[in-house]
């Protein structure tokens, strides 16, 4: 049988086994391992030889796709993974200790003293995003939003769909060095010879922010007139005060001195403050002040049980509450798995040929003036899975290990890519009807996860296109 008759056919049938998987909400972890090792071994069978670097071989077929396995649990333990798992502590330890209660009303306090109800649209938009960076779980934030801000957001006249629609749309572009969808790519784009070296930080704040913050601006703007033009066709224009029976929870109420809620409220995201600290040094002076997320990370995790150490007068019970930490750790490790997975799934299909063909393939596409067509396809691929799936994190995850090999295929820079796909995944799950945030904030004000769509559609479709145009203007 012909070898590529082989190659595209085993290589189409596990790409549409994973997405079928994805769509149907089953564990994708699975679905990538098998299909990895099934290619492996088809490629194997074929005389190739497996697609991973300085690989061993066990001495034994049946036992090299599982070698395989090893191999890159070993290397993503080694990089990000590690950082994956703190940063899982840490934001497990900052729940336990109350702190990011402390912050979600430090910053949700305000809100109430804005009676201008459409002036309220962007800023709460905004607002739940600088909240994803303490609570980065999009289904999470939105149960907190629905019960702190909710209510208060319907007592300045706001009608019910404009604020579920605006917390729908809380958790989605802002720029993290903590988060678990940038660490990966970061460490992906290191294996680029133009990125050798680069950081998470470095990525975030040199290139993610560039694109992630005008977008942000620009939808909060789009939400504004979209969500006005939405409640006039509605007659739903300054309703105040009526609750319509909605079902939330009751907003913890936070006591404590002004000292304890300040600091408390900066611990969650005191990483980002010292690795900012850190970018601003070295932006300013030249000096490089070396500090990785790993380190940030357990600066803020000691500062923070000192802080507990002073608060409860050196109570044993305080040390005890770090278990926490390790606990998180542990809950953080399916994402790894999830990075494992893609990487064994992406050596599949390196090892049948198929990335060395897609490089032939898009040579005529070089300097043709259409560098952005990959790009293109991969946003509209991610558009389509997201909304049938609801899920854009794990279709980030599983397609990080493409990144660097399609951009050099495509003979464009792997942040041309990097960036649209990130950004558009995580934009694109407040449009899908069975995403579960959508789901949650429906069935909290009791209305057809449709009605949600319809609100979030707009602003994040016109995100997802703002955010393109400028990451090609950019990075192209």
């Amino acid at each position: 049988m012909d070898s590529n008759l082989v190659m595209y056919a085993s290589a189409i049938v596990a790409v549409l086994i994973v997405i079928y998987m994805l769509i149907k909400k089953m564990d994708i972890k699975i679905t990538l391992f098998l299909m990895g090792i099934v290619l492996i071994l088809i490629s194997m069978g074929m005389g190739k030889e497996i697609a991973v670097k300085d690989f061993i071989s066990t001495g034994s077929i049946w036992l090299d796709p599982l070698q395989v396995i090893v191999v890159q649990f070993k290397q993503t333990f080694g990089a990000a993974g590690f950082i994956i798992l703190m940063l899982g502590g840490y934001t497990a330890y900052m729940s336990s200790i109350g702190a990011n209660e402390v912050t979600v009303n430090a910053l949700t306090k305000p809100i109430s003293k804005i009676k201008s109800v459409y002036v309220l649209v962007p800023i709460v938009f905004l607002l739940g995003n600088a909240l994803s960076l303490v609570i980065p779980s999009a289904s999470n934030l939105a149960i907190i939003l629905l019960a702190t801000l909710f209510p208060i957001l319907r007592k300045t006249g706001m009608s019910a769909l404009t604020a579920g629609a605006v917390i729908a749309t809380s958790a989605t572009i802002v720029p993290t060095p903590l988060g678990s969808d940038n660490v990966a790519i970061a460490e992906e784009l290191a294996k680029h010879s133009s990125f050798a070296g680069l950081t998470v930080t470095d990525y975030v704040f040199n290139y993610h922010a560039l694109v992630s913050i005008p977008t942000l601006i620009f939808i909060a703007v789009v939400h504004y007139f979209w969500q006005k033009r939405m409640d006039k066709k509605s007659n739903l224009h300054l309703q105040a005060g009526n609750e319509d029976n909605v079902e939330v929870g009751n907003a913890e109420v936070i006591s404590g001195g002004k000292l304890y809620k300040t600091v408390y409220a900066l611990l969650p995201i005191f990483p980002i403050i010292l690795l900012l600290g850190a970018y601003g040094v070295q932006l300013t002076t030249g000096n490089s002040v070396d500090i990785s997320v790993e380190v940030a990370t357990l600066v803020s995790f000691v500062l923070a049980i000192v802080c507990e150490l002073i608060r409860h007068k050196g109570n044993k019970n305080v040390l005890e509450k770090t278990e926490a930490f390790f606990k998180g750790m542990g809950g953080a490790v399916p994402i790894v798995a999830l990075l494992v997975a893609a990487s064994v799934f992406v050596t599949g299909l390196k090892s049948i040929g198929l990335v060395d063909e897609l490089q032939s393939a898009m040579q005529n596409i070089q300097g043709n003036g259409l560098d952005f067509i990959l790009p293109l396809v991969i946003v509209a691929l991610t558009a389509l899975i997201v909304i049938l799936s609801g899920s854009g994190t794990a279709l980030i995850f599983a397609m990080v290990p493409l990144i660097v090999p399609l951009a050099v295929a495509a003979g464009i820079s792997p942040i041309a890519l990097s960036v649209p796909m990130g950004l558009s995944g995580n934009l694109f799950r407040a449009v899908s009807p069975v995403a579960a945030v959508v789901l949650i904030v429906a069935g909290t004000i009791k209305v057809d996860p449709i009605a949600i769509v319809k609100r979030t559609s707009v602003p994040m479709i016109a995100g997802v296109v703002f955010m393109f145009i400028l990451s090609m203007i950019i990075f192209l």
